[in-house]
């Protein structure tokens, strides 16, 4: 399996792959952000991988996400999990499911981290109220028009309701790469040292900013 990840082994270092394999992360949502740091995180060195999400995969989400015209109507979790199974032999974790306060405990149960990618400010707020009450670490990747942010729960404000009308709103390809190679270092950061790092991104100047709130 190591021959898989040569390059990243010789980046990170055999003893931290072999804690990538074996930390368990939840991913919330399938979207732009979720599915690809899914398939970032996987290719990554993690091993256990849970995503969450209800949707099945719209023409319109081909640009943005990591899926192909053949996948349109399929739930997104079965391609993510069918997908990287073939290219990586990992098996993914694939829940086609809406995550409400009733089945938080279930679907959240055994991570020792969970990623929040939701397009939503009821499903954002349910992960945040419930990973502060069990103290799952938590850690939320979200996007408005040229700005992305990477932030931990303790300093997580979940926005507006206004905002989520997500059908419309102009989203870069780049913007979301970006975003998603940033919360992915932030991620192994976590691992490798449990410092929790946090930041914004703008992408009209490229301009990567750290917010003061380290843990």
């Amino acid at each position: 399996m190591m021959s898989i990840f040569f390059h990243e082994n010789l980046y990170r270092t055999p003893a931290l792959m072999t804690r990538l394999q074996e930390f368990p992360v939840t991913i919330c949502g399938a979207g732009a952000l979720g599915a690809n740091m899914t398939e970032n995180l996987a290719r990554s060195g993690f091993g256990k991988l849970r995503v969450i999400d209800r949707d099945r995969i719209e023409e319109r989400n081909l640009s943005t996400q990591p899926y192909y015209k053949s996948d349109i109507g399929a739930y997104k979790t079965k391609i993510l999990t069918n997908t990287l199974y073939r290219a990586l032999g990992i098996t993914i974790d694939g829940r086609a499911k809406e995550l409400t306060a009733d089945n938080c405990s279930q679907l959240l149960r055994d991570s020792h981290l969970v990623i929040d990618t939701f397009d939503n400010s009821v499903a954002r707020q349910g992960v945040k109220e419930y990973c502060q009450q069990v103290q799952i670490p938590c850690l939320h990747v979200g996007l408005a028009s040229d700005y992305g942010e990477i932030i931990w729960n303790d300093s997580y404000r979940v926005p507006s309701p206004a905002n989520d009308d997500i059908c419309d709103y102009p989203l870069a390809r780049n913007l979301v790469m970006l975003a998603v190679a940033v919360a992915c270092e932030v991620v192994i950061t976590f691992v490798a040292t449990q410092k929790q790092r946090s930041f914004t991104i703008t992408l009209a100047d490229l301009a990567v900013q750290p917010l003061n709130d380290e843990v």
